[in-house]
């Protein structure tokens, strides 16, 4: 039934491939996954595989594939990711040896990607859990490991309908989990393979921030007048934008800088016909006329981790839509970060909610609340903000963690 049920996904892709990028990138990109690895995986070599689904998975494998390349130089890295998103942005990332798309996980396929990759050893980060793939890595006895994992009752694994597939929980040498509420959930599921460890995304953004690109044209922005908060809102989409934006408008004393999640002409146009303050695209900006200017938009890839340090609150986008992004690399800087209601599968939500760090709106009525109390309160702003930036501070440490598990 699971092999069906991945061709007719696959099946499902190529329909819609014409119509949709990301398939069309995706099924390219599979398409020349094998030639990639007969290419460039040199068979006197050892390979360690790491899998990402995504970018975001990627940011949390990307400390131990780091640790790995500095400390031991004789293995190879192979990345793979399955989603445009993250391929498209890290094709070139110079810390891996190969980079590829993940075939969809059909037998066949799956065969012939193991027989040209030959890992040494398998990492999974966080959610990817392909039954063939883990199947056949299990009977070829490879170790196979997934880190920052996270587990919640409502997954298809704990279902009574599935029993078959909780067994791919079995096929890792070993979860490491985020939390205990995770390993304790598996272990009532005669799951023990589990180490409770936390999650490496602290580790990947305590390492931005001591590395932080210095952006003097928003550092001028930022120190312009201090009297007014800057707000710096975080790969937002519209209905973030929504909320945020009319806020922004009303209120004179405070500054917007904003890095919305995709930066295509129609979504910055969209943006702009929002703005009833003065606002410049980053693009466009010098010291000179960002003077006249109380908004800069970020119409540029790969910036939003520094731009975060220039904010005094921070809004993270996504919490309307499938989930919220990632709130960790606005945290790190010590300020409050807000963001949509759509934070059940984050830990890190929950425990910045729980400390007062972070603050999770439903309506516009709710940022109001939160940014009428910002901007009043210079305590109440100091104090959210340094309850941010602790707990990043205190829950590193987890890739040092699974490196001496994994490799001693």
């Amino acid at each position: 039934m699971y092999t069906i049920i991945i061709a007719l996904y696959a099946f499902v892709a190529r329909l819609i491939s014409p119509f949709y990028n990301k398939a069309d990138l995706m099924l390219k990109g599979q398409k020349q996954t094998f030639d990639i690895l007969e290419k460039h995986i040199k068979k006197e070599e050892k390979y360690i595989w790491f899998h990402a689904a995504s970018l975001g998975e990627f940011e949390q494998g990307r400390p131990l594939m780091e640790r790995i390349k500095t400390q031991l130089p004789e293995y190879k890295i192979l990345l793979t990711f399955f989603s445009p998103s993250g391929y498209e942005v890290q094709k070139n990332y110079p810390g891996v040896d190969v980079v590829c798309y993940l075939p969809f996980d059909l037998p066949k396929k799956v065969t012939t990607f193991l027989d040209l990759a030959k890992p040494d050893i398998a990492i999974f980060i966080k959610y990817e859990f392909w039954m063939n793939y883990l199947s056949q890595l299990k009977e070829r006895k490879v170790p196979t490991y997934i880190i920052s994992a996270i587990f919640r009752p409502d997954q298809i694994f704990f279902k009574w309908y599935a029993k078959r597939y909780k067994h791919v929980l079995n096929t890792f040498d070993k979860l490491f989990v985020q939390d205990f509420s995770s390993a304790n959930l598996l272990k009532k599921n005669n799951i023990s393979n589990v180490i409770v460890c936390g999650d490496t995304r602290f580790d990947r953004v305590l390492d931005i921030n001591s590395q932080t690109k210095k952006l003097p044209i928003l550092e001028a922005f930022s120190h312009q007048n201090n009297n007014m908060i800057t707000l710096v809102a975080g790969s937002s989409w519209t209905k973030d934008e929504d909320i945020f934006i009319p806020y922004f408008n009303q209120h004179p004393k405070m500054k917007l800088i904003i890095a919305p999640h995709e930066i295509h002409t129609k979504h910055l146009k969209e943006i702009t016909s929002k703005l009833k303050r003065p606002f410049i695209l980053y693009s466009n900006a010098n010291e000179e006329n960002i003077k006249h200017v109380d908004c800069i938009i970020m119409n540029c890839f790969g910036l939003l981790s520094s731009t975060y340090r220039y904010g005094k609150v921070a809004y993270v986008g996504g919490g309307f839509g499938k989930g919220i992004h990632n709130i960790l690399e606005a945290a790190v800087y010590g300020i409050p970060v807000i963001f949509g209601p759509r934070y059940k599968k984050f830990r890190e939500a929950h425990d910045l909610i729980r400390i007062n760090g972070g603050f999770s709106i439903s309506d516009i009525n709710g940022f109001e609340n939160n940014m009428e109390l910002f901007l009043t309160s210079p305590q109440a702003l100091k104090t959210a903000g340094e309850n941010a930036g602790d707990y990043v501070q205190k829950n590193g440490g987890a890739t040092d963690f699974i490196f001496k598990e994994i490799f001693g």
